[in-house]
């Protein structure tokens, strides 16, 4: 293995919360109500899929023609980025910043491939923009996962194969994008619902080079 790619939300940082917060304040104007549960078939996926997961769930995915869908999606973006703008150095997820240390003395290249579109921007306010060596977002491929194209293109901006590669994430979707690229999946979450992942952390406490080297 030579290198490790990282998805961003609920791996790096908890910007999902966020990411439910706008939908859901969205949803709530559009009369369509959905709970944390819903919430979760969002995760990894891109802004414009998740809009229409949100309407089709509220029956309305015929009542908006694609300019006013792009203007809801822009709507709840907005919103998003004005949630994250307080995130700083504090919201890493803990273990993290270590993890990245660790597998950047070590050798490794190290990569992140992000279904969000300000992943820039949110790495920036952590304070890792120096931990990556690139960073793929949702702005610079036309598939969404749980299409491998954002982890092939970091794997290629890494000059590295796909096959020796290591993908974290913390999503079903960004699972099967790993797979599909033809990486190693580690799962951020619960075992019970990160079932295709190679091995699965419960939270990133566990992420440690020995913790995923000895299961591979």
């Amino acid at each position: 293995m030579k290198a490790f790619i990282f998805d961003l939300d609920g791996v790096i940082t908890d910007s999902a919360e966020y990411h439910y917060l706008a939908w859901k304040a969205l949803g709530e104007e559009l009369n369509i109500p959905f709970d944390r549960e819903f919430n979760e078939t969002l995760k990894g996926v891109s802004r414009t899929e998740s809009l229409e997961r949100i309407l089709r769930l509220g029956g309305r995915e015929h009542d908006f023609s694609v300019e006013e869908k792009e203007q809801l999606a822009t709507k709840k973006n907005e919103h998003y980025v004005s949630l994250i703008s307080n995130i700083t150095h504090a919201d890493i997820l803990p273990g993290v910043e270590a993890f990245l240390s660790e597998i950047r003395q070590a050798g490794y290249k190290v990569g992140m491939a992000s279904a969000s579109k300000n992943a820039y921007m949110v790495t920036k306010q952590l304070g890792l923009l120096a931990a990556f060596d690139h960073i793929v977002d949702a702005a610079t491929v036309a598939e969404s996962k749980p299409h491998p194209e954002v982890f092939l293109k970091a794997a290629e901006a890494l000059r590295v194969e796909p096959k020796d590669c290591i993908g974290v994430e913390d999503a079903v979707a960004g699972v099967e994008a790993i797979h599909a690229a033809g990486m190693f999946a580690v799962g951020i979450g619960d075992p019970a619902v990160l079932t295709e992942a190679d091995v699965v952390f419960t939270d990133t406490t566990g992420l440690t080079l020995d913790n995923v080297l000895t299961r591979i």
